[in-house]
């Protein structure tokens, strides 16, 4: 993280040369009257009227940054659902005309109101009408009774809480420092899972409010998303054989050691997964002994265990064996992803050589066995918002087939199409003002599939660019969006299984030059923090170029074969899936 924080720096430094700041102290502006007069007056934004009796304002300090902490409420006209807002206001020597908005985790919105303060930048966080602020997630609340949908806090998780957010945001910042009319806010968002869905979502409704988003990982697609965590579930049950976790690791590392050198350096990761799933045949590891000891470990959920007390903790005894035919044909049945009965493809999957996270069993100590472990990530989301039962996961997947994940998927799609699916592809509001998208995804992610992201992305431009082709539609692209997939990289951060991977650390520094300063991102730095290759800088390719190391370096090359194996169409639905 060391170099995130020099190029946060620089990029704070830059501007507070490059643009005058205000003259008033945070003291001076960082009162409830001087807040109130702030406001934007009722009438001027559509569907709000602020609550100016409800501001609180106070100085505080993060990371050495002092700020001014905000509160402030608000309704939506002809309403009574009070929203409250966080606001966190930078130093005015330090302000550098950027509002920053973060995304939450899981089925969480952000907090934190002082992640934007090393960039100069007002942070903010709502709590969405539903308490989000107060830790409450948008599972704990979207049913208001077995069978009814509690429609509202729904609509603001999925986009509208922080869409106000920004609206209000905006000219607020403006009237806090005494800007002038001719003074530009810049506007960025930041963050990863569903963070990076929230981030989607601005960018598709709320595009011309923003200049840049950096997204990773998006849980977007939220009907084939969650209900894809039961996917592996289904295949052990579907085939009957529930393999000790220790079997599919043995796969997974050996998948590593054999798809390494691939990319042209062996250095334990896979840069290039298209190439070990066009060259690797998984039953060659068929036969090889394994060993696991025993265990006792906790696992958190998709929300971080919040409606399970925090945690999971599973003791496992020692694990010894041989990899089975049986295991493989489980660990390829998950790479290959969902088909429905007539053989059409319903959904993607993980790349060869992820961890199959989805298809931990559980050990029977009474059977002295393995059995299924439903996945809650998948099982909570079925259960409360497919079949709107007050539950945190499903007891059993009996008579569950892989028509019922499709049928599922395409009910939850359906259902949340306008709020939680979060697939708009038309991003013409956004590109058209000015906005750019740095786009990135972990290519060995075992929770949001990586070929999720290569999908959205193709959607975007055969939507914006649908009469050209795809050369140049790909260079239209890049001027505005850009996607890169991270050598080795788990689900939004580094993998364990490989370490010596690289990952982006600075991409809001990135971004704000590209915005700011016109300087159009070529590669995006990743950085490797372990291993013989600690502290090495590597340049990741814009997609759908592919890495190879060339005489001692990394170099970007198009490969069409192996670009295509992230390409995928889905027939077994009849509405189109982007």
């Amino acid at each position: 993280m060391r170099q995130y924080s020099r190029a946060a720096a620089a990029a704070v430094a830059l501007a507070a040369t490059a643009r005058a700041t205000n003259s008033s102290s945070l003291a001076t502006l960082c009162t409830v009257a001087h807040v109130q007069s702030a406001l934007p007056a009722n009438g001027t934004l559509l569907g709000i009227d602020m609550i100016p009796s409800s501001v609180t304002a106070k100085t505080a300090t993060s990371s050495g940054y002092e700020y001014c902490d905000v509160s402030v409420s608000y309704v939506h006209t002809g309403s009574s659902d009070e929203v409250v807002l966080n606001y966190g206001f930078p130093s005015p020597e330090i302000f550098a005309n950027r509002f920053y908005v973060a995304g939450g985790f899981g089925y969480s919105l952000g907090t934190s109101v002082t992640g934007g303060l090393e960039y100069g930048a007002v942070g903010a966080a709502t709590d969405a009408g539903y308490g989000a602020l107060t830790g409450t997630t948008v599972d704990e609340v979207n049913i208001l009774g077995n069978g009814t949908i509690n429609w509202d806090p729904i609509f603001m998780f999925a986009y509208k809480g922080l869409g106000d957010m920004t609206t209000i945001g905006k000219p607020l910042t403006r009237a806090f420092y005494n800007l002038d009319d001719e003074a530009k806010v810049y506007t960025y968002f930041e963050g990863c899972s569903d963070g990076g869905r929230q981030g989607m979502s601005q960018v598709q409704r709320y595009g011309d409010l923003y200049d840049g988003a950096v997204i990773g990982a998006p849980a977007f697609r939220y009907g084939q998303q969650q209900v894809n965590h039961l996917f592996s579930a289904v295949v052990e049950q579907t085939l009957d054989y529930f393999p000790p976790p220790c079997e599919l690791e043995k796969i997974v590392n050996a998948t590593i050691s054999a798809c390494d050198p691939l990319d042209g350096r062996t250095d334990g990761v896979i840069s290039r997964s298209d190439l070990c799933q066009l060259e690797f045949n998984l039953t060659s590891v068929i036969g090889e002994s394994y060993y696991c000891a025993a265990t006792t470990s906790t696992s958190l959920g998709f929300n971080f265990g919040k409606r399970n007390d925090g945690t999971q903790t599973t003791t496992t005894p020692a694990q010894r064996g041989n990899v089975t035919a049986e295991g493989v044909a489980v660990a390829q049945a998950i790479y290959d992803g969902l088909f429905n009965s007539q053989g059409e493809r319903a959904y993607l999957s993980y790349r060869i050589g992820a961890e199959f996270t989805d298809a931990e069993t559980e050990y029977d100590n009474s059977t002295k066995s393995w059995g299924l472990d439903i996945p809650s990530t998948g099982g909570e989301f079925v259960g409360r918002f497919i079949e709107l039962l007050d539950v945190d996961n499903l007891d059993n997947l009996n008579n569950v087939t892989y028509d019922t994940l499709v049928s599922w998927m395409n009910e939850a799609m359906v259902l949340y199409m306008d709020t939680l699916q979060t697939t708009l592809p038309d991003l013409t509001n956004f590109q058209s003002s000015g906005g750019k998208i740095i786009h990135y995804h972990g290519e060995s992610d075992p929770s949001v599939p990586t070929a999720s992201s290569v999908h959205y992305w193709q959607s975007v431009m055969k939507i914006m660019y649908p009469s050209l082709g795809s050369s140049k539609a790909i260079e239209q692209m890049k001027e505005w969006y850009q996607l890169y997939l991270v050598p080795g990289a788990a689900h939004c951060a580094r993998n364990s299984l490989q370490p010596n991977g690289p990952f982006p650390e600075d991409n809001m520094a990135t971004m704000i030059k590209w915005v700011e300063s016109g300087v159009q991102p070529t590669g995006l730095n990743a950085t490797v923090d372990a291993g013989a290759y600690d502290g090495e800088v590597q340049q990741l390719c814009q997609f759908p170029k592919r890495p190879v190391w060339k005489k001692d370096a990394w170099k970007c090359e198009s490969d069409d074969e192996g670009a295509d194996t992230f390409y995928y169409t889905f027939p077994a639905f009849k509405l189109p899936v982007y």
